[in-house]
């Protein structure tokens, strides 16, 4: 589970499922992950589906030089949430999975099993004792200083929300699941929609389709450009990456030094609709 580098056959519960849906419910995604490896590898592919898909509002303080981002979610209890999902859920279950579910008006953390024995959803908005189902790897998370081995996760998790000004997360048991859900307005879907009209899907070409889809996990340029299947340099960094920047369907992962060698570049919301768009459409 923490070094693993072959999971099929026999370990198929080292996964992690991450979908952005439009709208409330389960009908229409926007984008989708399924993952396999170990569990220091989901965490951060979990997290780069955050940053993909949470709104960062910014504004301007006088007296400061430069914006003052608002992050959706305080990082830190996004991250602990997804931490104690893969600590102590159920690995006994060989279907079982983590799952991240972005939609419009929450935020979905699953994790397969219900709480350790002796934890209640309710108790872990207040003082508790801390269980661990799975202690040999809540060890190694905690040497990694990822965790506390105090039973504080939660209630930090809760403080950290109340001080952001948004509302805590619900701690639920849904089956053989246990569920996290932040109450959060991440975005109406609808807005980014009608920016993609079937002009601009219809540019859409297969090349580009290729590197939106390389870019779903910030990819260097070169990944790009052999994920279009070009060879000229020239070609493909005027042709393709500059304008799907300029479109705002590419960003770069170190904006302020834009030829950092270790530049990365995104699929934004503008690029996964216009990816959406054109599967709708057939184009």
């Amino acid at each position: 589970m923490l070094f693993g580098k072959e999971f099929l056959p026999d370990y198929p519960q080292c996964e992690l499922r991450m979908a952005r849906f439009r709208g409330t419910d389960k009908t229409e995604f926007l984008d989708q992950r399924h993952v396999r490896g170990p569990a220091f590898k989901l965490l951060e592919e979990a997290q780069l589906f955050c940053q993909r898909h949470f709104p960062l509002p910014g504004k301007i303080v006088p007296g400061k030089l430069q914006r003052v981002d608002t992050p959706l979610i305080p990082p830190d209890a996004m991250r602990e949430i997804l931490v104690n999902a893969l600590i102590h859920r159920d690995y006994s279950i060989a279907g079982g999975a983590i799952s991240l579910a972005i939609f419009d008006d929450r935020v979905e953390v699953w994790s397969a099993g219900t709480y350790p024995t002796g934890i209640t959803p309710d108790m872990l908005t207040r003082q508790h004792l801390s269980v661990l189902r799975n202690p040999i790897i809540a060890d190694i998370f905690h040497r990694g200083g990822l965790i506390e081995q105090w039973g504080r996760g939660t209630n930090r998790v809760v403080e950290m929300c109340r001080k952001a000004g948004i509302a805590s997360p619900v701690f639920q048991e849904n089956g053989p699941f246990a569920v996290v859900t932040f109450r959060v307005r991440v975005g109406e879907t609808a807005q980014v929609a009608p920016q993609v009209t079937p002009q601009v899907a219809q540019q859409v070409t297969p090349q580009v389709e290729a590197i939106l889809n390389a870019a779903r996990l910030a990819a260097s340029a070169e990944a790009l450009q052999r994920a279009a299947g070009l060879k000229d340099r020239v070609h493909f960094l005027k042709s393709y990456l500059r304008p799907l920047l300029e479109r705002g369907w590419l960003e770069r992962t170190i904006p302020d030094k834009p030829r950092s060698r270790m530049q990365r570049y995104r699929t934004t919301e503008a690029g996964l609709a216009a990816l959406a768009s054109r599967l709708i459409q057939g184009v």
